[in-house]
């Protein structure tokens, strides 16, 4: 039997035990993070799917897999055999979990599950109470808000990371942590009756506070909560044993000197029913999106319901409108990525040409080696997608880390990447060719880059969504019946995930930009078991004056790589988008060009001076 067949046999046995009738496994950790720690991978450990985007039901009888359209491919190839049924979120007829619940149950009286109420949404168990409810009777059916019902199973769980904690100065972001908990106490006061506030995402954590950490793979977070009242900062995290002399220890002294009370991860609980017996003075400010039911039943049971202000955290727009320092630190490592990226690509196009045979995975590990050479680097931001031909079809490929395809030398490969460094976050995706192109893929590749172009010189008013310009970027793709199915850009930390928000282009985002966002600009195309396209520039929202008509914005692209000229369709790029085009590539030339001699000699800039020259109409 396939393991993690006979892993949800064993779940199966155990709800028998409890008499549940079905369990709800989250795809997330108890802080809504996107990447998370093994710990709460149980996902993965029970069917075997990686997508970092999905929540699996099972019953007596069923076990399924919801996803987005992102992982069905993957999805499909990952749950083989492991008696997993894939439920395609957004395709026609595909019910969400707690309809599906409902409808799967309606010939009996109601329901008994449980899930994992530490990685459970306040929204999604509040949905899920209302359907039941609707559906069996206020009273007859029951949600188990267990601390995680896989833990019975998962002999081997991994622990709770504890990585080594940094702190960050002025210097490097402008704005110091006593700075922010003055800002957010000025905030609090403005809310009617709030007496402290309770902040659960580790992207928000690390902002206000200034720390880092590597507690998650690819974003520089540490695992915890925060809790600001009038008076007092408490910190909660997990942090069991501290060596004397540690970046940890060091940074727990300075933040202890700052007025920072640190305690134990698991000490929230007793904590908040301390102040609501201490008597709090007033109501707890939290975000619901981010907050999870386990934290929010807590709340509830010391305060009461009346004692819950909800609404959107503050921290998430004020972060994403970078200072002045984090902006310098974003230009300077944008540069230095570039040069890492460079010398990638040519090293890529040096071995297919002597003959060499190149995998995916050294293509990845090759890039990884590269920005390991520059100082202040820590990792990558995300998994690199390298991925050829087929495989560049899937938006979030994997790239194997065994047996990965060998790069062929025809049509085209993509590389989508990112680095953390201790002056800003990058993400870039160039596709290139490789070898002779199909005469499609030469009008796809035309089509994508126009897209991004076009973006990438809009000028717009301010209060522009990214709605709009989501829209504007897919009107060529459109007008040739082409589409992308992801978003057309999202928005980037400093030192931070690479995936943030507010803001980002996407068909449902009705958040305004403003100055100082940094997002990415990345429209895609994508024909399954052919070949897949991505440019992705990461770009910064400046101002462009104002007259009669309002205020105006532009953007001011950041990265720093040349796009590959060689396999455009000239004719189906205007004189304007050939000129952005030329200046863009001839900016890279000028920039990179003098380092790039010293990392590699003569030969390099060579290269980097014949993918730069100016195209034109009859180029």
């Amino acid at each position: 039997m396939n393991l993690c067949a006979e892993r949800i046999e064993r779940l199966r046995a155990l709800m028998g035990e409890r008499h549940l009738d079905a369990v709800i496994i989250p795809g997330s950790d108890p802080h809504k993070s996107e990447y998370f720690a093994p710990r709460w991978k149980g996902i993965q450990w029970l069917t075997g799917f990686t997508g970092e985007a999905g929540d699996v039901v099972v019953t007596a009888t069923h076990a399924g897999l919801w996803t987005d359209s992102r992982y069905f491919i993957q999805a499909a190839q990952e749950l083989d055999g492991s008696g997993v049924q894939l439920h395609k979120l957004g395709a026609e007829g595909t019910l969400s979990i707690p309809a599906w619940l409902c409808e799967t149950f309606s010939g009996g009286g109601g329901i008994r599950l449980a899930t994992s109420g530490d990685c459970q949404s306040v929204a999604f168990i509040k949905d899920l109470q209302a359907r039941l409810g609707a559906a069996f009777g206020s009273d007859s059916s029951e949600i188990i808000l267990s601390g995680d019902i896989l833990d019975s199973l998962w002999d081997d769980r991994p622990a709770i990371p504890e990585s080594d904690i940094i702190t960050l100065d002025e210097e490097e972001v402008g704005w110091t942590r006593l700075e922010k908990i003055a800002w957010i106490r000025r905030f609090m006061e403005k809310q009617k009756g709030c007496a402290a506030i309770l902040l659960s995402s580790l992207d928000q954590i690390a902002w206000m506070l200034n720390v880092r950490g590597s507690d998650i793979d690819y974003n520089p977070y540490v695992i915890s909560y925060l809790l600001i009242t009038g008076d007092r900062v408490l910190w909660f995290v997990s942090k069991s044993e501290v060596e004397e002399e540690s970046e940890t220890a060091d940074s727990f002294a300075l933040l202890a000197s700052q007025g920072i009370e640190i305690k134990a991860y698991d000490g929230l609980f007793s904590e908040l029913y301390d102040l609501a017996d201490e008597g709090l003075g007033g109501k707890v400010f939290v975000d619901l999106d981010s907050l999870n039911a386990q934290v929010y039943a807590t709340l509830t049971d010391a305060l009461g319901e009346d004692g819950i202000l909800a609404g959107i955290s503050p921290v998430i727009l004020r972060k994403a409108c970078k200072h002045p320092k984090e902006i310098e630190g974003f230009r300077h490592v944008f540069f230095e990525d570039g040069i890492a990226v460079e010398r990638y690509l040519y090293w890529l196009e040096t071995a297919l040409k002597e003959g060499r045979s190149v995998t995916e995975r050294e293509g990845a590990d090759k890039l990884e080696s590269f920005r390991a050479q520059i100082e202040g680097y820590r990792g990558n931001s995300f998994g690199t997608i390298s991925a050829w031909g087929p495989g560049a079809a899937l938006p979030h490929y994997a790239t194997p880390e065994e047996n990965a395809p060998v790069i062929q030398p025809r049509g085209l490969y993509l590389v989508d990447s990112g680095g953390q460094y201790f002056y800003g976050t990058t993400d870039i995706t160039r596709t290139v060719p490789v070898g002779e192109c199909t005469d499609l893929e030469k009008e796809d590749y035309t089509l994508v880059l126009k897209a991004m172009i076009n973006l990438s010189m809009t000028v717009f008013p301010e209060g522009t969504c990214g709605i709009q310009l989501d829209a504007l970027a897919r009107t060529h793709l459109w007008r040739s019946r082409r589409n992308f199915g992801h978003g057309t850009g999202h928005g980037v930390g400093f030192l931070s995930g690479v995936h943030e928000g507010p803001q980002s282009f996407r068909p449902t985002n009705r958040v305004a930009l403003r100055e100082g966002m940094v997002t990415s600009n990345e429209p895609g195309l994508y024909r399954e078991g052919m070949h897949g396209i991505r440019h992705e520039n990461i770009v910064l929202c400046v101002g462009a004056g104002e007259n009669e008509f309002g205020k105006w914005m532009r953007f001011e692209t950041l990265t720093c790589c040349h796009f590959d000229t060689s396999i455009l369709r000239l004719d189906l790029l205007s004189p304007e988008e050939i000129a952005w085009l030329n200046e863009y590539n001839e900016s890279v030339y000028q920039r990179l060009a003098e380092r790039l001699e010293t990392c590699e000699g003569p030969a390099m800039r060579a290269w980097l001076r014949g993918k730069t020259r100016p195209v034109g109409p009859h180029d």
